[in-house]
């Protein structure tokens, strides 16, 4: 459900986006329910609900379609049940990581297309793999590009500072802290205002993030140079880094008028964050 619109089952709009920021947001309601969820002993669970993933409650919930999610398997399909049945969302602060491959072009020009299409594999899963660990939801693989989104609920509100980890710890695991990586990534992490939610038809739902913030962080991956991770000044205050020594540069984006002011870190960056 886009913002103002009815839901598909004629529900007032704002009680459905209202619904869809108790569960992107950390509220009562996700306390309450992890009380209830810890009382049946079958770890490992859900990090947002505490539903069971191992048996034998684990086997019950996969069974009724409340399993592993497939944005990021450490959370359950239950928690964002309602936003797919209602393609519901919310605008929420939220942090925005793109990485992006830097030339692509010349890489598939330069191998074989099916070497290009196992190095694209081991990029995604190696993407994967680092975004899910620091608690984002993989949004999607667009051709050389993968797009991970952090909420306040999957962080526990430090979504700023488990993309820039997240970011960093993705160049190191491509290889740029050697200076020899096995893929150039350029990457870009901004934080601000975005809808969040379900989007699409009766026959195509998909959980993504939508607004300026959003351009903003893809802008950033395509300015960025190899081994390159770009944090806005809002992603850098919110993660607690705004002050600390490394480079600051102006970036200009295409599309925005004004530059936008960045700080550029790499996977050998000695960057401490807060962690509360």
């Amino acid at each position: 459900m886009q913002p103002g619109t009815p839901g598909p089952r004629g529900e007032e709009p704002h009680a459905a986006e209202r619904r869809a920021a108790n569960t992107l947001n950390v509220g009562e309601m996700q306390k309450r329910m992890r009380r209830f969820w810890r009382s049946i002993p079958s770890p490992p669970r859900c990090k947002l609900c505490h539903r069971p993933f191992g048996a034998p409650g684990g086997v019950v919930m996969r069974l009724i379609g409340l399993g592993p999610w497939a944005g990021n398997p450490k959370y359950c399909r239950g928690c964002f049940l309602d936003l797919y049945r209602n393609r519901s969302g919310a605008e929420i602060e939220c942090t925005l990581l793109f990485a992006d491959v830097r030339g692509s072009t010349g890489l598939a020009e330069s191998m074989a297309s099916s070497d290009y299409r196992g190095l694209m594999n081991r990029f995604y899963a190696t993407a994967v793999d680092e975004l899910v660990r620091y608690d984002a939801f993989v949004d999607k693989f667009v051709g050389d590009e993968v797009i991970g989104i952090f909420v306040p609920a999957l962080t526990e509100q430090l979504h700023a500072r488990q993309a820039v980890l997240a970011g960093m710890a993705l160049l190191a695991a491509t290889g740029h802290e050697s200076g020899e990586p096995w893929v150039p990534l350029g990457v870009g992490v901004h934080t601000g205002l975005a809808y969040v939610g379900a989007v699409g038809t009766e026959e195509h739902v998909e959980f993504t993030a939508l607004g300026d913030a959003v351009n903003v962080a893809a802008r950033l991956a395509s300015a960025a140079g190899p081994g390159e991770l770009l944090v806005t000044d809002a992603a850098a205050r919110a993660a607690g880094t705004a002050g600390v020594d490394v480079e600051h540069r102006r970036v200009n984006l295409r599309g925005r008028t004004e530059p936008v002011e960045v700080m550029v870190l790499s996977s050998v960056d000695q960057l401490q964050v807060p962690t509360s």
